[in-house]
């Protein structure tokens, strides 16, 4: 089998890795990839985040023979990269452009989940300044205010202060600081209780969940500062096997399913369900429309099956007959980050320390890896050290360990042996946040 996998971060290093490990895969590229994800596999370079690039890629796989291509990121699902391999017979994992309006349009998730009785929170959507000015003058605090359009993970604030609410709708509405993405926004309710993910792969019928994880998006320790797209996460968080897992499908995810299906919106791919668990039971805080990052790394890390036999089975519509194997063991991705991320950063340091990192990762036995993001390689090498930074999020190491603690200490023993200037992370990933899981009779 040839496999492309389309994006270029630490996700889709993961997948590109794990999909290299599946003996069934001969050949795989990752389009356009990074420096340090190339060499593990190779790169070919293009920007599917663009229609160019799209079209770049439908040709490369007609070129190659690609058997199988997956999307990593939102964009090119959003741009309709599904129905372009699928116009020329190409198969191609991940949703279409309309099912992938549940990321792309808050707006557009929240009434979806509205309509189809899918518990989340209270909300309201405004495209007016002004209205949701005087909404969030009145309403009881805190509140959640959510750009609706992408915004990579960081257009999403919790107001605990009046002040600070008007302050974030004048910076998406007025401001334009995520562009068109702020021009609608939701007003939503804030839920206490514990974050949770749960990604779930489904062939629009069949829902087969991934082991979970709890994601930490703001930017400091104890979940302080702007949000971003992810500052690290552990996994399990919830053990599959939890009477907790059957309630979200029987109450968010299938009731999802056949919303799509009610709407005739055809679904094919991974739906990342951002969950509260709260004293009432889980509610929905977001749908993705691919593998979450971290998560990703966290989740695929201890994955045990072949995962291109997995999503074979999801293109062919024959995932109930799918089982998934996992490492007991839990893993913690720890990311490292260019300081002052996610805002402005500067790029282009040297980094240090892979060496002896990817050396003791050998020496263990494949219980430890760092996953590349934002980096890039010396001008004319694609691959091989030296690396230097090129993003806001650099790389993520993932650990195992025979307790949540283990993984957690071999993360960080190793990040704290990679150097470049301005590094920058969270001392506090893996460490489980927010209110105790909630007992209820089930």
């Amino acid at each position: 089998m040839r496999v492309l996998v389309l994006g270029g971060g630490g996700r889709e290093h993961a997948l590109a890795w794990k999909l290299s490990r599946s003996p069934s895969v001969k050949e795989i590229w990752c389009a356009p990839g990074n420096a340090g994800l190339a060499r593990d596999v190779d790169t070919m370079s293009l920007a599917p985040d663009t229609p160019e690039g799209i079209e770049q890629a439908v040709q490369f796989a007609q070129e190659k023979k690609i058997d199988l291509t997956v999307v990593g990121p939102e964009a090119p699902l959003i741009l309709g990269a599904v129905e372009r391999f699928e116009k020329e017979k190409l198969k191609i994992f991940g949703p279409n452009h309309q099912a992938a309006q549940l990321e792309g349009s808050k707006c557009f998730a929240k009434e979806f989940m509205d309509r189809h009785g899918i518990p989340t929170a209270a909300f309201r959507t405004f495209d007016n300044p002004g209205e949701a000015r005087r909404f969030v003058e009145k309403t009881t605090l805190p509140v959640v205010i959510k750009a609706d359009g992408l915004a990579a993970g960081k257009g999403v604030v919790i107001a605990r202060e009046r002040a600070q609410a008007l302050q974030a709708i004048d910076a998406m509405m007025l401001e334009k600081r995520f562009g068109e993405a702020g021009s609608k926004i939701v007003v939503e309710d804030f839920l206490p209780g514990t974050e949770m993910t749960l990604i779930v792969l489904t062939d629009g019928e069949t829902a087969l969940p991934l082991e979970t994880a709890q994601d930490y998006k703001p930017a400091l320790n104890g979940n302080q500062g702007p949000n971003t797209g992810g500052m690290g996460c552990y996994s399990p968080h919830v053990p599959l096997k939890d009477p907790l897992i059957n309630e979200i499908l029987d109450r968010l995810i299938y009731p999802a399913l056949a919303g799509l299906r009610i709407e005739k919106i055809p679904y094919c791919g991974a739906i990342y369900a951002g969950l509260m668990l709260t004293e009432e039971g889980p509610q929905v805080l977001e749908f993705n429309v691919r593998f979450g990052d971290p998560e990703a790394q966290a989740i695929l890390f201890r994955l045990k099956s072949d995962l291109a036999e997995v999503l074979q089975a999801c293109l062919e519509e024959r995932l109930n007959e799918v089982t998934l194997d996992w490492d007991s063991r839990p893993s913690v991705c720890v990311v490292g980050a260019s300081q002052g991320y996610p805002g402005p950063f500067e790029s282009g340091f040297l980094i240090e320390g892979l060496e002896e990192v990817e050396q003791e990762a050998a020496a263990s036995g494949s219980e430890l890896k760092v996953f590349f993001a934002g980096v890039k390689g010396e001008a004319g090498a694609p691959s091989g050290l030296p690396l230097y930074t090129s993003g806001g999020r650099v790389l993520g190491v993932t650990a195992l360990g025979e307790t949540l603690e283990q993984a957690r200490a071999k993360a960080y023993q190793a990040i704290k042996k990679i150097r470049f200037t301005g590094l920058s992370y969270r001392d506090d990933i893996g460490i489980p946040y927010g209110l105790p899981l909630p007992v209820r009779s089930h």
